[in-house]
């Protein structure tokens, strides 16, 4: 697995100006009642903004649903030809038997990144895939990481202002940064708690899956994305013979397999699969 990036910590409390007094001018009434209305005002968007199920607007291009389609059509001869893609593990099992459950009480897989991040950029295919076969994006965005960092503009898909809807799983998506390093959304206290415990050095991508498999870092190598459009790494997945469908296809396979490891979805047809089966074999239990 390659080295994760790194999300900036937030900057130090700005030391406050003087106090002033808090009545000025001849309506001191309306001007204090003019400072409840504002304090309620930025408070309720303090809230919304740092409320994840709140809708954000995507200023990137709707994903092409050509692309989309083949992203979650991956048909199961590829998956299976595909296997591991000869790739390592890149799941740890946690410590804690706790399950992680979502808003519906489904178990839940927790993704925390950032769009500039190009290792976040290449991880976001294979969660594609692999969450697919347990439920169904709306609102995919095509986007790329950022121009300066490592592997510049490397092409993905945005999860910002998109829903998922699964019967088996729920998708807890937190890219915090957008492509040029700007705030997309702030942590709830239970999904900071979970990477402070698991990735203490603040890594990204970050992945817990239902709070017993844990990866940290990009498991496809962004370098096979390069120079790449979005329309050629989601054709070459029906070949899986191709490096780049060896890689998305083989994370994904290892994430699918993990998910299918926790006793509540191991109903979910893919679980059925050989190939799944033996993959899910071969990780810590």
């Amino acid at each position: 697995m390659s080295k994760p990036r790194r999300v900036n910590p937030p900057p130090g409390k700005p030391r406050g100006k003087q106090a002033s007094s808090f009545w000025r001018g001849p309506w001191p009434i309306a001007g204090v009642l003019a400072g409840i209305v504002l304090l309620v005002v930025v408070f309720i968007l303090i809230s919304r903004s740092q409320n994840p199920s709140s809708p954000t607007a995507n200023p990137n291009p709707t994903a092409d649903p050509t692309v989309v389609a083949e992203l979650t059509h991956v048909s199961s001869a590829v998956t299976d030809a595909v296997g591991t893609g000869r790739a390592a593990n890149p799941l740890t099992r946690t410590v804690t038997t706790t399950l992680l459950s979502g808003p519906d009480g489904k178990p839940q897989f927790l993704y925390i990144g950032a769009e500039w991040c190009p290792y976040c950029a290449a991880e976001r295919w294979s969660m594609v895939v692999a969450l697919s076969r347990f439920g169904t994006f709306q609102g995919l965005h095509f986007t790329t990481s950022s121009s300066s960092d490592t592997y510049p503009n490397t092409p993905t898909l945005s999860f910002t202002g998109s829903t998922y809807k699964g019967a088996y799983l729920d998708f807890d998506p937190a890219d915090l940064e957008n492509r040029d390093r700007k705030p997309l959304r702030a942590l709830t206290p239970q999904e900071t708690q979970l990477w402070q415990t698991y990735d203490a050095a603040g890594d990204i991508p970050f992945l817990d899956i239902a709070n017993r498999y844990a990866a940290i870092g990009q498991g496809v190598p962004a370098s096979l994305l390069q120079g790449m459009t979005w329309q050629q790494i989601a054709g070459a997945l029906s070949d899986a013979n191709s490096p780049v469908t060896r890689a998305i296809v083989g994370n994904a396979n290892y994430l699918t397999a993990a998910i299918c490891n926790i006793p509540e979805l191991a109903a979910a047809p893919v679980c059925g699969s050989a190939t799944i089966k033996q993959i899910a074999a071969q990780l810590p239990g």
